[in-house]
């Protein structure tokens, strides 16, 4: 039986502030590897991963954020991962529930686990969730819901878990460099016919956790919007090609 290896992924970009905090909140033994990906920072979050002994890889040119995705994804495949956990280094999300997030994928329950920041209404606003964000995620929850046929909380988060079968069997390098790559992974994974399952995990916004702007938020819903359209249409298999 082969062995399992859980490799987490950090698509960093100016995370000096708050990266060795959220690594330290990682679990000992809930992963066997760090890697993190710096997408042309200009602050010192290279020299601070690679203070903490992380291995690090540097994009020279900004990639994207989808784009340092494609990078993470396809290091922790080449590294023999069998599970691939993403974790933002910005501090937003609490890593301490790492080992919760891909114990379902280790025991064979899930392909996919997301951890949902959305409990309940009012311990989001009260973590400092902007009410229009909220009501955007909610929004676009509902609609992917009713196309894709799940039942989520969430498909906005940055806290996400694959296994490494399901990466394998995506064509992610084909997904956009821009944010709406988180969605159309999930497009293809459950076009693929992948088990999604998801946790709770508290929400905290502050200056340091990267955030998308209202203008970026707007072309990121219309992106979506766009794709479940696609997605109807071809019945999901342009996500598989």
């Amino acid at each position: 039986m082969r062995k399992s290896k859980v490799v987490a992924v950090m698509p960093a970009y100016n995370a000096a502030k708050t990266i060795k905090k959220t690594v330290l909140d990682i679990p000992r033994g809930s992963v066997d590897k760090i890697l993190v990906v710096d997408d042309g920072s200009y602050d010192n979050t290279v020299k601070v991963a690679k203070g903490m002994g992380l291995e690090v890889v540097v994009h020279p040119q900004n990639r994207g954020y989808g784009g340092n995705q494609k990078t993470c994804y396809t290091l922790a495949l080449s590294q023999g991962a069998t599970v691939v956990v993403m974790i933002h280094p910005d501090y937003q999300y609490d890593s301490s529930l790492t080992k919760e997030l891909v114990r379902p994928i280790l025991e064979g329950r899930s392909d996919v686990m997301l951890g949902s920041r959305i409990r309940t209404r009012e311990e989001v606003l009260r973590g400092g969730m902007p009410v229009w964000k909220y009501l955007g995620n909610r929004f676009l929850t509902f609609l992917e819901n009713l196309v894709l046929g799940q039942n989520l909380s969430e498909y906005h988060t940055g806290f996400r878990a694959f296994s490494g079968s399901i990466l394998r069997a995506l064509p992610f390098h084909k997904y956009s460099d821009d944010f709406v790559f988180d969605q159309q992974i999930l497009f293809g994974a459950i076009a693929a016919r992948a088990r999604v399952g998801e946790i709770p995990v508290p929400v905290r916004y502050f200056p340091e956790a990267s955030s998308i702007n209202p203008l970026r938020s707007v072309i990121y819903g219309v992106s979506i919007l766009r794709d479940l359209f696609i997605y109807i249409v071809s019945s999901g298999k342009a996500f598989l090609k």
